[in-house]
């Protein structure tokens, strides 16, 4: 039998709400091609993630990781090794 190695599941999004302790509300887009128009728009999920010392502020890019359930609704972490704050991108 082969060895693979696993991979969580990721995505990139932007922080959105960052009220709560530890957690960040990130937005995540999608571009989704409609299968009868063939026309290309944007689909959006908000996901809650563990962020340890709410460290980003509203409107950093994130890379957000999937975990081991942190809570009723929170699944995933943040990347600290892939995050871009606005300030730096301006």
């Amino acid at each position: 039998m082969e060895n693979k190695t696993i991979r969580p599941q990721t995505f990139v999004g932007t922080v959105v709400k960052t009220a709560m302790t530890d957690t960040a509300t990130v937005k995540v887009d999608r571009y989704v091609k409609n299968a009868k128009y063939k026309k290309y728009f944007v689909r959006s999920k908000k996901y809650l993630a563990h962020d340890p010392g709410n460290t980003v502020k509203v409107g950093d890019t994130v890379t957000i990781v999937a975990t081991r359930p942190l809570s009723k609704l929170k699944r995933f972490a943040i990347d600290a090794t892939k995050t871009v704050s606005a300030e730096s991108a301006e």
